[in-house]
């Protein structure tokens, strides 16, 4: 904006408006700058003052004009069409832009330099320190787990806490900027803090050295009682009812609120923290605790829906916290479960009951862990099974809170993927191996301070290879039938024309897989990644793009995967497949798809048997009891997972029988 100083007028109509400053010469204006606006305000240092021609209405349709009024401002520059009113200390060292409204707040003030919260180390993931993650505007949640966890690559470490540094400082200034379109009402003290557009801010106690990177498609909302110290805060996130947020980065989407305590922690798309504490975790996208007396500390989760009363050890009291755990995607808490760590829990596990010896589940996913007569056991692949399993991976994209068209994390929602399926293979050979060495014809068996029960050990290796027959054969059906970057699918002519589709078009994706806190990727692409930062050929935004375009990539990295392990299977290459070889792949792929869905469904019928009845129809009889029971949650049949389950059935079906016909069809 184009600025000019006060004339002799506009002077005079300031002091009759009991307006003072140390210098009229230090306030510049606008062409149509109205003093007639600003009312009771004693200015110091330099100002520049917008123009105050519109105004704005409060809840309730109280009218008024924007301006400033009842505040002490000290080098500030304040956009058009702002209203300022009743600030009890005064604003000092800040950049206000345009149509924000700034009301019955304490202070807001930039004291000194500041980076407004990037460059902030944090704790994460163990309590003694050494995983210290610096955070930044555009931290997601893989490069963050690349910092915290590959701590044995010293150069890598180096360069991307340069690069950090490096951000850090061109963000640093002595002055604050509260962007366009912001709201800030009945506020505390808001110290060394970037408040980004459409913010609303209302009754927050405190905040010191943050950033909030709010804008139009994905505002933030601070609420009553709140107070944050170095931290950022990201699009899309909610943050209420007397929360306390300490060097922490919160990522997009997320809602922390119901007297939350966050200390020394990530938090990553989504998340959501209520009632409870976390203490020095990595929460990966997804990561939920909703009730009182959770602790979540010195642990790295993602996917996680933890029970009340659910918590972890880190302190043995011996050389202090220095102990950490990881549970691994999909996981679940029961009420008043706990952990000892160091331990690993495996993907997609149920765990419930106190497990007080330290345990390494993650080659044998889907499990449960339970605790029986004090001892650990452990069901392996039965989660495979759960309705409650399926409904979570179905519900995580509707859940998806980020509107903001910039996404921080690449969020791979699969439930079988080689990241999950690469384990399965792993725990089909542990189960063998363990019965093998302990005895076939023994009862229970000992992995990792766990017990297994041999029926549990036979049905495991069972659910194990019933899902892995399925993911091969998505991914068969799906190369054949389905163009990933979304283009019409070509027919298909010969049994040449097929084998080449079949063909992969990439060597990446060969090897393990990694799940990178939300993004599912071949540990090589990580690999090659992490070799150009160690030289310098990528600066941190080139190396966040690179994650992305690895995410962007992940059904032809999957194809070269699968691909690999069907050939293997077969003991021929691509060009040496026959119609029978494919015709049996599919065939075993729809008898697992159904053999699981059918336990899925008989799964979900427990929610509706007689059990499920009881504490229905109060004060009735039996028949009474099971009316009320439907009128409550409905009949089996018509419930909406039910009806899927069957519908599935049905598609897949359908499926099987237009791909053995594609591929019998062919010559």
């Amino acid at each position: 904006m184009n600025y000019r100083k006060l004339n002799p007028d506009e002077i005079t109509i300031l002091r009759a408006n009991n307006c003072r400053a140390d210098s009229w010469d230090n306030i510049l204006v606008v062409d149509n700058f109205t003093p007639e606006h600003v009312e009771n305000v004693t200015f110091s240092g330099t100002i520049k003052l917008g123009a105050f021609t519109t105004s704005h209405k409060q809840l309730g349709g109280i009218e008024f004009h924007s301006g400033v009024r009842n505040a002490k401002l000290h080098n500030v520059e304040i956009g058009n069409d702002c209203t300022i009113d009743s600030i009890h200390n005064y604003i000092a060292n800040y950049r206000i832009g345009n149509n924000v409204i700034i009301e019955n707040t304490n202070l807001i003030v930039t004291d000194g330099e500041s980076t407004f919260g990037n460059g902030v180390l944090v704790p994460a993931i163990n309590e003694g320190g050494g995983r210290e993650i610096p955070i930044y505007d555009h931290l997601s949640s893989h490069m963050a787990y690349i910092i915290a966890l590959y701590r044995h690559e010293t150069q890598l470490i180096e360069q991307l806490t340069k690069m950090i540094n490096d951000y850090a400082e061109s963000r640093r200034s002595d002055v604050g900027t509260i962007e366009s379109n912001v709201r800030i009402f009945n506020c505390g003290t808001i110290k060394n803090t970037y408040i980004g557009e459409y913010t609303s801010l209302g009754g927050v106690s405190k905040l010191s050295n943050g950033s909030i990177n709010s804008n139009r498609y994905a505002p933030v909302h601070i609420g009553s009682g709140v107070k944050c110290n170095d931290f950022i805060i990201s699009s899309g996130t909610d943050i209420t009812d007397s929360t306390l947020v300490s060097r922490c980065f919160i990522g997009q989407g997320c809602e922390l609120g119901k007297h939350y305590s966050a200390l020394d922690s990530v938090f990553f798309a989504n998340c959501q923290g209520f009632h409870g504490e976390a203490t020095a975790i990595f929460a990966g996208p997804y990561t939920v605790s909703h009730h009182k007396s959770s602790l979540l500390i010195a642990g790295m989760f993602s996917f996680l829906n933890a029970g009340s009363a659910s918590n972890q050890s880190n302190h043995m009291y011996k050389l202090g916290p220095i102990h950490q755990g990881i549970v691994e995607r999909g996981s679940k808490t029961t009420s008043n479960s706990y952990l000892l760590w160091p331990a690993r829990v495996g993907a997609f596990t149920l765990v419930m009951g106190r497990h007080t010896k330290n345990s390494n589940t993650t080659d044998l996913p889907f499990s449960y862990l339970i605790e029986n007569d004090t001892e650990s056991y452990l069901i392996p692949g039965v989660n495979l099974r759960s309705v409650g399993t399926i409904r979570d991976t179905q519900k995580w994209p509707n859940r998806d809170r980020r509107k903001d068209p910039v996404k921080l994390d690449s969020i791979n929602f699969n439930l079988l993927s080689p990241y999950t399926v690469q384990k399965m293979f792993n725990g089909i050979d542990i189960l063998r191996q363990v019965r093998r060495l302990t005895g076939e014809n023994n009862q229970t068996y000992l992995y990792e301070n766990c017990h297994i029960r041999r029926s549990s050990l036979i049905n495991g290796i069972e659910f194990y290879r019933l899902a892995i027959k399925k993911f091969m054969g998505n991914s068969v059906i799906s190369r054949i039938t389905q163009n990933y970057d979304g283009s019409p699918v070509k027919p298909l002519k010969s049994l040449e024309e097929l084998k080449k589709r079949l063909t992969p078009t990439t060597n990446i994706g060969l090897g393990n897989w990694v799940d990178l806190s939300g993004m599912i990727c071949p540990r090589t692409e990580i690999d090659r990644m992490i070799a150009e930062i160690k030289l310098g050929k990528m600066d941190i935004t080139e190396a966040e793009k690179r994650i992305r375009e690895i995410h962007e990539n992940y059904y032809e990295y999957e194809w070269t995967w699968a691909c690999d392990k069907m050939v293997n299977h077969f003991g021929k290459s691509i060009g040496d497949l026959t119609k029978e070889d494919l015709v049996k792949l599919i065939t075993n792929w729809y008898e697992a798809v159904l053999r699981l869905d059918k336990m899925l469904y008989e799964d979900a019928k427990k929610e509706f048997n007689l059990s499920a009845h009881t504490g229905f129809g109060v004060d009735t009889d039996d028949d009474d009891r099971n009316a009320d029971f439907e009128a409550v949650r409905g009949k089996f049949e018509d419930n909406s997972f039910v009806k899927n389950c069957l519908q599935h059935m049905k598609n897949k079906e359908k499926l099987y029988n237009d791909t053995i016909a594609l591929i019998n069809s062919l010559e």
